[in-house]
């Protein structure tokens, strides 16, 4: 299984990458209150942040997915964070790099929030 998830993870990035920028036909994007509390300026920035961010590392992306990132906005702290469910968002999905089978949420909170 480890193997397959290693074979696949330059496909599970890509696809990651593409909805973080903005793909939204792969997934949906859930904030939390203190994101939501946000001016709508402020939220538009905040997203922006997160569409272009590309700072992975060994660290903050070990399996090489890029579900995961930490932004600096107004300075605080954000994380944003990528899930994979099945297409009824009850389970998770089996095959994450499968878009067929496979809804991606994303999730931006503030550090607090975690």
């Amino acid at each position: 299984m480890a193997t397959i998830e290693a074979t696949q993870a330059p496909t599970i990035a890509q696809l990651n990458d593409r909805f973080r920028q903005g793909d939204h036909t792969l997934g949906q994007v859930f904030t939390t209150p203190v994101v939501q509390a946000l001016t709508s300026e402020e939220q538009q920035e905040l997203f922006r942040l997160v569409r272009i961010f590309d700072d992975f590392t060994p660290d903050n992306d070990p399996w090489k997915e890029h579900e995961y990132g930490r932004i600096e906005f107004k300075g605080e702290q954000y994380l944003w964070k990528i899930d994979y469910y099945d297409k009824s968002l009850k389970y998770g999905s089996e095959d994450p790099g499968n878009t067929a089978v496979t809804t991606r949420v994303m999730t931006i909170m503030h550090s607090s929030e975690y």
